[in-house]
């Protein structure tokens, strides 16, 4: 324990200029970081320094007593204090050895304690005894029950705090401006390995087969940041940079954390350098949880939890996805390591500075040292999912207000994340690499053990690079929506002259709200120079030596905006398609396909596109990947449709030749992405009803069931889900059993999904009850559920369980869970009735949090529903088009106009 100064300077200091009490008010935009003007429940004039928590949590009884000291700081003379709290029962409480008075409410998650008589200015000390129950569900203090490597149920303890379950296990408070230290002891089973934030300072023998340990002092840190995990653990380690790095699993698989650890050791010191901070813990903990786990990752400072799909890799029995997954995530959670733990948001209204950057993080970790995976093209994907979720009326800005906690849980999206993620990737590509950098290493040492906002990094990188950051960067984080540049193109004297214009873009929204972004754009194409242009209100023209290249306006991706080319422009990109880059590629491919889904383009447009790729023999996972993701959607809405046979048959011809370069075994030498690539390739074709593809999976899946090692990792996903989709019933209860057998996560939803894509309504019933009755984790049951609806091309039946079930499942669920629960699966439908009957529902009234989420599904089932019934015309025209005029179809497609069964009259 450090001891601390006494007095108001050491306040200033700690917590940042404090007020008198004053209600907390909404966050403004454009705003540093101040105290008192943080939102939040808790009064500013008092804080924590330092807690010392003493807990003895009871796994057979799942009971927890803790005892707690808390030197606190008053700004100003109060009787009253307000904290934390939520399902504890507090005792005795006293303050400088005076009782105070215990209220509880439930409601609010808070205790308040009452002193006969105001408390000075200065520091005090808070003492509370407590008890409190050990919870099912993944969130606070709980217990984790799971089958180890021998074949035995094994309980573990775990905590995940984040966004405010720290007040489950102490009384505090529990905001993220509120930092102090923490020193915690704890009182186990002596068989257990106990793991915590810091390394273990002592541990002695307690009696009766116990043993108290307590862990050093952490530094100043957020109650969300506190962990704390004990149970029968074994770990692989190394050393970077002078740190022990260590990855615990379930003992029997600790030789599975070793991929982690190899990764960890190399992103330290990168992370080191980068951000011009040491790494300042004494050491870095990353903690596999086998299955009761909510979030993909954690990250508690210098103890990182994950589910274990997302730590442990194994290369006889692990997909290949899993290898690049283990590293991104790692390289995610290490990065908050400095962004979010030692520089923490203020409030959760700021929470892309965490994510959004994290996220772009590991992106950039993973280019470095794995240059081969042609990882910034793949972000194509999650670009794609941010402007989904974007372009609708529901979006919202980056940083928006967040009033409550379930509405702080929801802000955990695809805006906080991939957009926040692909504007810093704009924001970088505009500065430039190492004046961003030198933004972030400004911003770090800055607000390092403090909080910040988004406003003290616009101010920081501004210092750095000498323009106005903030100007163009606040157009993307304080307004909702998506910039659309129109290009207009002319030829002048042999030279492209490109006249760019920005509108806003969006999807299924009548009365959209005219917003103007400071749009950084970055144009070329194939030897072409490049030409940069901030594009605001006024319209903006580039030139371009010749009058024919292909020439894109988002150079590398860089750009969080969409593009829309004219005939001329358009046309060009079409006959050099091939000479674009690969992000340039995909990013054309996702932008036709969203102008037709924002009705603004005819769907013949990107079709027209896909079937270049078997002609040019494209080669790119990033392109693939795009291609796959709207064929496989265009073939959902056309479920019941008389043209969905010929659609199938198109997509089939576009995947052929991929799939003939890809074939069913991996190629010595091949590239990761390849080999993920495979697997995608496989199953989408199955899906769009390929016989060869389905005999030969359902063969090798025969062949797996008499011989497990016949079938390569790689290939257990899609062979299983042929299986799971055109098996008998025979087939179908071997992968239940399969399932239930599975020895960790990654095994059971790769099961899972197997069985999700039955179309036997009896098999979805089955399904359903596996996702829900504790055969895969309770973290993952609503993901099971939703792709359950959408793989099985049953929706409203899987709605109709689940509405009928909801109670049951409810108690296998966290507080965030349950408000995305019928929300997630409400949205694989495009049925208004499923979209009113969620709205009706009280579970989408129960909260802040809950209600965003019901309005969102609403909306998505809403834009499904008008873009299926444009779909379903735009695809019966598009291919009566061609089949009239197979002449005029591009050149990739005559073959399969030929196959086309002759049309109705």
């Amino acid at each position: 324990m450090v001891k601390s100064c006494q007095g108001m300077v050491v306040w200033l200091a700690v917590v940042g200029s404090v007020l008198p009490a004053q209600s907390a008010v909404s966050a403004r935009a454009g705003t540093h970081f101040v105290s008192n003007a943080t939102p939040g429940q808790l009064p500013k004039t008092v804080a924590p320094l330092v807690y010392t928590i003493d807990l003895t949590p009871d796994l057979k009884t799942l009971n927890l007593r803790g005892h707690e000291s808390v030197r606190i700081m008053l700004a100003a003379p109060t009787d009253t204090l307000v904290l934390n709290q939520a399902g504890l029962k507090l005792a005795a409480a006293t303050v400088d050895g005076i009782a105070a008075r215990v209220t509880q409410d439930e409601t609010r998650q808070t205790a308040t304690f009452q002193l006969p008589q105001p408390l000075k200015p200065g520091e005090h000390t808070l003492v509370v005894d407590y008890t409190g129950p050990i919870l099912q569900t993944p969130n606070g203090i709980y217990y984790n029950d799971y089958t180890d490597h021998a074949g035995q149920r094994t309980r573990m303890l775990v905590t995940q705090f984040e966004v405010a379950d720290a007040r489950r296990m102490f009384p505090g408070w529990d905001e993220p401006s509120f930092k102090a230290r923490f020193t915690l002891s704890v009182t186990l089973p002596e068989d257990l390995v106990p793991l915590s934030n810091m390394p273990v300072a002592t541990a002695v023998p307690a009696g009766e087969g116990l043993r108290r340990t307590t862990f050093q002092t952490t530094p100043r840190m957020s109650t969300y940041l506190l962990a704390l995990v004990a149970g029968r653990l074994a770990s692989s380690g190394g050393r970077a940079d002078g740190t022990p790095v260590r990855t615990y699993a379930p003992a029997g698989q600790e030789a599975d954390g070793t991929y982690a650890t190899q990764s960890a050791v190399r992103i330290l010191p990168y992370y080191n350098s980068y951000f011009g901070v040491r790494y300042p813990l004494p050491k870095l903990d990353m903690i596999a949880i086998p299955g009761n786990y909510e979030a993909g990752a954690m990250e508690n400072w210098g103890a990182i939890t994950f589910i274990d799909d997302a730590v442990l890799y194994n290369p006889e029995h692990s997909a290949p996805a899993t290898k690049e997954r283990v590293f991104l995530v790692v390289a995610h959670e290490m990065a908050h390591q400095w962004s979010g733990d030692l520089v923490t948001m203020a409030w959760w209204n700021d929470l892309w500075l965490n994510e959004g950057f994290a996220t772009w993080m590991e992106t950039h970790a993973l280019d470095r040292f794995n240059p081969t995976w042609e990882i910034w093209p793949r972000q194509h994907e999650d670009r794609e999912r941010a402007m989904a979720q974007d372009a609708l009326p529901t979006t919202h800005p980056i940083q928006h207000p967040i009033h409550d906690i379930s509405e702080a849980s929801s802000a955990f999206d695809s805006i906080s994340y991939q957009k926040g993620s692909q504007v810093i990737r704009m924001l970088e590509s505009w500065l430039g690499q190492d004046t961003f950098r030198a933004g972030m290493r400004r911003y770090m040492k800055a607000h390092a053990y403090g909080n910040a906002t988004s406003e003290d990094l616009w101010s920081a990188l501004s210092a750095v690079s000498g323009r106005n950051v903030g100007a163009v960067a606040r157009t993307f984080t304080e307004q909702p929506g998506i910039p659309l540049v129109q290009v207009a193109r002319r030829c002048v004297a042999g030279r492209s002259v490109l006249t760019l214009r920005q509108e806003r873009f969006t999807i299924h929204d009548p009365f959209p709200q005219p917003l103007v972004w400071q749009v950084p754009v970055v144009a070329g194409g194939p030897g072409l120079p490049l030409r940069r242009a901030v594009l605001g209100k006024e319209p903006v023209s580039l030139s371009f030596p010749g009058c024919r290249q292909a020439i894109t306006v988002n150079a590398g991706e860089n750009g969080y905006y969409r593009a829309q080319y004219d005939a001329s422009g358009l046309a060009a990109l079409r006959t050099g398609f091939a000479r674009l880059g690969a992000a340039e590629r995909a990013n054309v491919l996702g932008d036709q396909f969203a102008l037709f889904e924002a009705g603004r383009a005819p769907l013949s447009e990107y079709l027209s596109f896909l079937a270049v790729l078997p002609v040019t023999g494209e080669r790119s996972t990033a392109v693939w990947q795009e291609a796959l993701t709207h064929l496989l959607q265009i073939d959902r809405m056309e479920r019941d449709t008389p043209s969905r046979a010929a659609f199938r048959a198109f997509a089939r011809s576009v995947l052929a030749p991929a799939f003939a370069r890809l074939g069913w075994e991996e190629n010595k030498g091949e590239a990761l992405p390849e080999s993920m690539l495979r697997p995608q390739i496989i199953s989408a074709l199955a899906t769009l009803n390929d016989p060869n593809v389905i005999a030969e999976g359902l063969k090798r899946f025969d062949a797996w069931q008499r011989h497990p090692a016949s079938l390569p990792s790689a290939l257990v996903g899609p062979v299983a889900g042929i299986a799971g989709q055109y098996g008998s019933s025979a087939d179908f209860d071997v992968l239940v059993r399969l399932l239930r057998q599975a020895p960790d996560t990654e095994g059971r939803l790769r099961l899972f999904a197997a069985l999700a894509r039955t179309h036997d309504p009896e098999q979805v019933v089955r399904a359903a009850t596996l996702a829900t009755d504790g055969s895969i984790p309770n973290g993952r049951i609503v993901r099971a559920l939703a792709q359950l609806a959408r793989e099985s091309e049953q929706p409203e039946a899987v709605w109709r369980i689940v509405l009928a079930r909801q109670a049951v499942i409810r108690q296998r669920l966290t507080p965030g869970g349950q408000a995305v629960l019928l929300p997630a699966v409400a949205a694989q439908s495009a049925d208004p009735a499923i979209g009113a009957a969620l709205m009706a529902d009280s579970a989408s009234r129960a909260s802040t949090g809950a209600r965003h989420e019901a309005r969102q599904a609403e909306e998505q089932i809403a834009q499904t529903a008008e873009l299926t019934r444009r779909t379903h015309v735009a695809v019966a025209d598009w291919l009566a088009t061609l089949a009239a005029s197979p002449a005029t179809a591009p050149e990739g497609m005559r073959a399969f106009l030929e196959r086309l069964p002759p049309r109705a009259p």
